[in-house]
């Protein structure tokens, strides 16, 4: 069912593609508005998710109107895939890792895990997507400052760096359209948990 204007709060973000079609970014209806009336828009994909209706015409009186699709791909240079590392989030960092402590398996909410390095920091260990998993407060307040065979813990995962279609899945975790997931899903890297 297509929503209308009066359900803005409800209309999911907008899967923003390349002319080549690999993704590029999350855009409000408002702003995939704004491509389809600038002519950017050059093909769609899923399912339209809202029609914005214009005014009457002279001639028949019809009105216009203009279905907005849940992936748009605009025109415009090809840019390579995005390179480099997506930047790392707490809210990035628990969707990766399912919610779950990486320690004792255990289901949580953002709000009580924490960010844990695998090698601490004082230990030489960095902030980055290769050393951090997510962990409840107990596990991280048990491993402390001490390396895993210190401490007799074990990792459930590895952790590891999402690409960027990854990464777009990630950071709209929720909010996600079954078509627009079937389309991040394609890139995804074969080690991504999110394809479990």
């Amino acid at each position: 069912m297509l929503a209308t204007v009066s359900d803005y709060q409800r209309i999911p973000r907008i899967l923003r593609l390349n002319v080549a079609g690999q993704p590029v970014d999350w855009v409000s209806w408002q702003d995939a508005v704004c491509l389809y009336a600038r002519d950017i828009v050059i093909w769609a994909l899923g399912d339209p998710v809202l029609r914005i209706r214009g005014g009457h015409s002279r001639m028949d009186g019809a009105q216009s109107t203009l279905d907005v699709h849940s992936i748009i791909a605009c025109d415009g240079r090809v840019m390579p895939p995005q390179k480099g590392v997506p930047p790392l989030t707490n809210e990035a960092l628990f969707r990766r890792d399912l919610n779950v402590c990486l320690y004792c398996g255990g289901t949580f909410s953002d709000g009580t895990l924490t960010r844990d390095h695998v090698v601490p920091g004082s230990r030489g260990g960095r902030d980055t997507w290769d050393n951090v998993v997510a962990a409840c407060k107990r596990c991280n307040h048990h491993k402390g400052s001490r390396l895993l065979e210190e401490c007799g813990m074990g990792l459930l995962a590895l952790p590891y760096v999402p690409n960027f279609a990854e990464y777009l899945a990630l950071t709209n975790s929720g909010r996600i359209l079954g078509d627009q997931m079937e389309f991040l899903k394609k890139s995804f890297s074969a080690n991504s948990r999110l394809l479990q």
